[in-house]
């Protein structure tokens, strides 16, 4: 998508001399609290184990090179992708999908909900304060849409306050790359984090992960005196470039079998254009379920997470209860919101050690 064809932003600003309005954006997302602040907020693996696993700031910028990477390979607009990006997952609360899930049952006691998506998307409209001009970062139209559409379709009768992002069209192709870009970055670093943890063993992947054991039997072969972790690494390499590399030719395919030529074409498409073939899509999936049986629902895994969404709940108990004890910005949006609104955007917006600090000091005592 041509940066010139831009929607533009919700407060017009005169163009910058030498930077266009997506490396723009960009410039605004990484200089955001918000991104500084995902250098303290769990993928998979706390803090509690080792600070060599990734954490979700990591994690982001492992997203951003695969897309920059596939959206040159297919002439889409890499500024625009390296924006969404590095956007994509602001709006994640404290410890990763455990915090989320934990804050969304909280919400749905009140018949809302909790959506890291919809919540990024106020991070970068209300509660970034950067600018006298305006709220928020004032990002494009489509980086916006692009923070709530990349991953998933809103029915736009269930979500009429965002109407204005043609939620009955498909997103641009680079916003559709977001979400797949993401699942190969996580699937891949979380099968390398579970190994580097003993959590999960080479014997246990190779038996189960069927496309991880193609990459590693030539690998065995080859240097079959190499230590363990060097012959995981080699075959990990190999399972990313494969699955980049189809994802690269899959979407070429489908976009010529298509007749896609433009924006429009993408927009009224039937279903989403960016994707892997239907084999890596499956090999992918297995190592997804894999992931979900072995890593995720490991005791050690559970037991953490438990913990956490006892930290998460007893806190938000907290803040109902004293909603004078949150920070002043977030008393005077009680006289907009309702409170557990409040309470719900204060808690996503912590870090996991200052989540772990505020239940030091308002509920251990």
């Amino acid at each position: 998508m041509s940066v010139r064809k831009t929607l533009g932003r919700r407060y017009p600003e005169p163009l910058h001399p030498y930077r266009n309005e997506y490396e723009r954006d960009r410039d605004r997302i990484i200089h955001s609290r918000a991104f500084r602040r995902l250098e303290n907020k769990t993928q998979v693996f706390t803090r509690r184990y080792s600070d060599h696993f990734r954490n979700r700031l990591t994690h982001t910028l492992e997203v951003a090179q695969i897309s920059r990477t596939v959206a040159g390979a297919l002439g889409l607009n890499t500024d625009l992708v390296e924006a969404l990006a590095l956007v994509h997952d602001v709006g994640h609360p404290p410890f990763g999908h455990t915090g989320e899930r934990e804050l969304n049952r909280l919400m749905d006691a009140h018949g809302e909900r909790f959506d890291h998506n919809l919540h990024a998307l106020r991070i970068v409209e209300q509660f970034e304060q950067k600018y006298v001009n305006f709220p928020g970062l004032n990002l494009t139209f489509e980086v916006r849409e692009g923070i709530i559409k990349h991953s998933r379709d809103y029915d736009p009768a269930q979500y009429p306050e965002l109407a204005e992002y043609r939620l009955d069209e498909r997103p641009p192709l680079e916003a559709q790359l977001i979400d797949v870009a993401d699942e190969i970055a996580y699937n891949c670093a979380d099968l390398d984090d579970g190994y580097e943890a003993k959590l999960l063993t080479l014997a246990q992947i190779r038996e189960k992960v069927p496309v991880f054991r193609r990459f590693l039997r030539p690998v065995e072969r080859k240097f079959p005196a190499a230590p363990e972790k060097l012959k995981f690494n080699e075959a990990l390499r190999g399972l990313i470039d494969a699955l980049v590399t189809d994802l690269i030719t899959a979407t070429q395919k489908r976009l010529e079998k298509m007749e896609v030529r433009t924006l429009a074409d993408v927009r009224r498409a039937p279903r989403r254009l960016v994707g892997l073939s239907s084999r890596l899509a499956g090999e992918n999936q297995e190592l997804k379920v894999f992931l979900q049986e072995n890593l995720y629902a490991h005791r050690e895994v559970r037991a953490e997470r438990q913990r956490i969404v006892r930290r998460v709940e007893q806190l938000f108990e907290f803040f109902m209860e004293h909603p004078r004890s949150l920070p002043a910005f977030y008393v005077a949006k009680t006289g907009d919101d309702p409170i557990y609104r409040v309470v719900c955007d204060y808690i996503a917006g912590m870090t996991d050690n200052y989540l772990a600090d505020q239940h030091k000091k308002y509920v251990e005592p």
